[in-house]
């Protein structure tokens, strides 16, 4: 499967749902890390900081306008 902004996005939401489903619970970061996230999505420590960061709400709706502005503006290449 190739790798898209939409895909890396939404998983960048998945690993923020079971962060935060595990925080409420007051689970430390450093052990969401090590017992959930580290052997579900296979990323680095990095990396999962970094996806914590990131605005994934905001970046999907941004993408999902711009997909149906291009829907809008050629219709025909979805279509099929």
């Amino acid at each position: 499967m190739p790798y898209t902004k939409k895909y890396v996005l939404q998983r960048i939401k998945a690993v923020n749902e079971v962060y935060l489903e595990c925080h409420a619970k007051g689970m430390f970061t450093e052990y969401i890390y090590e017992h959930y996230i580290r052997r579900q999505f296979h990323i680095s420590r990095s990396t999962f900081y970094e996806y914590l960061t990131i605005p994934y709400e905001r970046e999907l709706k941004e993408l999902a306008r711009r997909e149906a502005e291009e829907k809008a503006q050629n219709p025909e290449l979805f279509d099929k």
